[in-house]
C-alpha cells in the first residue's frame, strides 16, 4: 500500500467505510496514524471491530461529536458534503475535508519519481483513462489506474521509478482534493449532471477546472472545446501556450482499425488519449498499438454480440441523455433501447441523431415520459422492461442494423446499478435463440 510518514502521530476521521475509505484507513493506519472510522452501514463499522489503531465511531456518531482535536475528516465521494451533518461539523470546526485522491497526493513526495494523469469530464472519462493505462503498459511503461475506476489508488503497491499513476477524478474527487498537481491534466467536456450535489451548473463546471487551479503552469493540460464550459475553461488558460492541448470535435480517420472506439465522443477519447500518451514521451508506433488492440470496457459501446447480422451494443453506462447522444450517432440504423429513472424529462441531446433511429424501446419509471418525447419523431414502443424490449428488438431488427441498450436515464428503479442492467442485458442477447 502507499504510505506516508508525514501522517505518523495525526488524528484523521475517516467517513465511509466502503473500498477507498477502507484502503485510506489501512494507509493511515500503516503509517502511524490514529483513526476513528465510522459508516452508516453496521456491517462495515464491524468489519474494522478488530483493526489496530482504528476506533469505531458508535451508531450515532457519537465519537465524531466534536473534531476540533482532528488533523482532517476524509471522506468517501458518495458522502454529499452539501447536506452531510459530519461535514457540517467539520467545517465548523476548522477542519480539512478531504479524501483518498488528496492523501495521495500528500504521500507523492515519498514515492519513487513518477508522473501522475488525473482524468475528469463529465463523459467518456472511464474510456479514456483505460486507455491511456492501455497504451502505456503496451508501450512497456509501469502504470495503473486509480481514481474513479480501478484499485483505491492508497491500496496498491507503488510504482518503480518511472511509473505513471493514471487517475479517473470524478467531481466529487475533485471537491476533496487540494494538492494533486498532475504532470498532465485533461478534461474531455462538461455537460449537466449531478445538479442535486452543487448551487447550480456553474458550480459543478467550476469544480472540474479545480483540477487545472491545483496543477503548476508548467505541466500539460487538454481540454475537449465541443462544448462551450470546457472551451470556457480551456479559453481561461490559454496562456499556458504549448502546454495547452485543445481537443476539437471531429472523427479520426484511423478509427476504422480502432474496433472499440467507434463514434464521434470515442474519436475525442482517443485524440485525447493520444495528446496525454505524447505528453509522457511515447513512441507512435506504440500509441498505434494500443490504440488498434483496444478492447473497451464493459457496458461502454461494449459489442456483446452479432446475431443473424444484428449487432447487440450494451452502453448502460450512458445514464443521461448527453452520453447517450454518441452511441446514436455511431450506427446506421439503431434499434434503441432506453429508460429507466430519468436525470430530466427530454432527449433533447439526443435529437440530432434520431435519423439513426428505426425503432426505440422504453423501459422503466421514464418509459411512458421517453415514450411521449419520441412520439412523432421516432417509431416508439412502451415495452416497460428489459427482457420484453431485447425480445422485441430482436424480432424487428435486420442484418445491418444495431440493437443499442443506451439509457439516458439511471438503472436504480429496475437494476442495482448500471452493471447489473448492461449484464442483464448481455445475458438477454446470449438467450436469443
Amino acid at each position: 500500500m502507499i504510505t506516508n510518514s508525514a501522517w505518523a502521530g495525526k488524528r484523521f476521521a475517516v467517513l465511509g467505510l466502503a473500498r477507498s475509505g477502507a484502503a485510506a484507513v489501512a494507509a493511515l493506519v500503516a503509517s502511524g496514524a490514529s483513526v476513528v472510522a465510522w459508516d452508516a452501514d453496521a456491517d462495515r463499522r464491524a468489519g474494522f471491530s478488530n483493526f489496530p489503531g482504528v476506533r469505531r465511531g458508535g451508531v450515532g456518531m457519537g465519537d465524531l461529536d466534536d473534531l476540533s482535536g482532528f488533523d482532517a475528516l476524509v471522506v468517501s465521494p458518495g458522502v454529499p458534503l452539501n447536506t452531510h451533518l459530519l461535514a457540517a461539523k467539520a467545517h465548523d470546526a476548522g477542519v480539512p475535508i478531504i479524501g483518498d485522491i488528496e492523501l495521495f497526493a500528500q504521500a507523492r513526495a515519498e514515492l519513487p519519481p513518477h508522473k501522475v494523469v488525473g482524468i475528469t469530464g463529465t463523459n467518456g472519462k472511464s474510456t479514456t483513462t483505460a486507455l491511456v493505462h492501455h497504451i502505456l503498459q503496451t508501450a512497456g511503461l509501469p502504470s495503473l489506474m486509480g481514481g474513479n475506476i480501478g484499485l483505491p489508488i492508497l491500496s496498491v503497491e507503488p510504482l518503480p521509478e518511472g511509473g505513471v499513476y493514471v487517475l479517473e477524478l470524478s467531481s466529487y474527487q475533485i471537491d476533496l482534493t487540494h494538492t494533486l498537481d498532475c504532470d498532465v491534466a485533461v478534461l474531455l467536456n462538461v455537460t449537466p449532471d449531478h445538479l442535486d450535489r452543487y448551487d447550480g451548473f456553474e458550480a459543478y463546471a467550476a469544480s472540474k477546472a479545480r483540477l487545472f487551479a491545483m496543477q503548476s503552469p508548467r505541466h500539460e493540460a487538454v481540454i475537449g472545446i465541443g462544448n462551450l464550459p470546457s472551451a470556457k475553461i480551456a479559453r481561461s488558460l490559454a496562456d499556458r501556450g504549448e502546454r495547452l492541448t485543445k481537443i476539437a470535435p471531429g472523427v479520426c480517420l484511423d478509427q476504422g482499425r480502432w474496433p472499440a472506439l467507434q463514434g464521434p465522443h470515442n474519436a475525442q477519447n482517443a485524440l485525447a488519449a493520444i495528446a496525454v500518451c505524447k505528453a509522457l514521451g511515447v513512441a507512435e508506433r506504440d500509441i498505434d498499438r494500443g490504440l488498434e488492440s483496444f478492447a473497451g470496457l464493459p457496458h461502454r459501446m461494449e459489442r456483446v454480440a452479432t446475431r443473424g447480422g444484428v449487432l447487440f451494443v450494451n452502453d448502460s453506462k450512458a445514464t443521461n441523455p448527453d452520453s447517450t447522444a454518441p452511441a446514436l450517432a455511431a450506427y446506421d440504423r439503431v434499434h434503441w433501447i432506453l429508460g429507466g429513472r430519468a436525470k430530466g424529462d427530454d432527449l433533447d441531446a439526443c435529437a440530432p441523431h434520431f435519423g439513426h433511429v428505426a425503432r426505440a424501446y422504453t423501459i422503466g419509471e421514464a418509459a411512458p415520459v421517453f415514450a411521449r418525447a419520441l412520439d412523432g419523431r421516432v417509431p416508439v414502443e412502451q415495452a416497460e422492461t428489459l427482457d420484453r424490449a431485447v425480445a422485441s428488438a430482436a424480432s424487428y431488427a435486420r442484418a445491418g442494423d444495431t440493437v443499442l441498450l443506451s439509457p439516458a436515464a439511471a438503472s436504480f428503479d429496475q437494476f442495482r446499478d448500471y452493471e447489473d442492467r448492461g449484464a442483464t442485458f448481455r445475458q438477454l442477447v446470449e438467450a436469443l435463440a
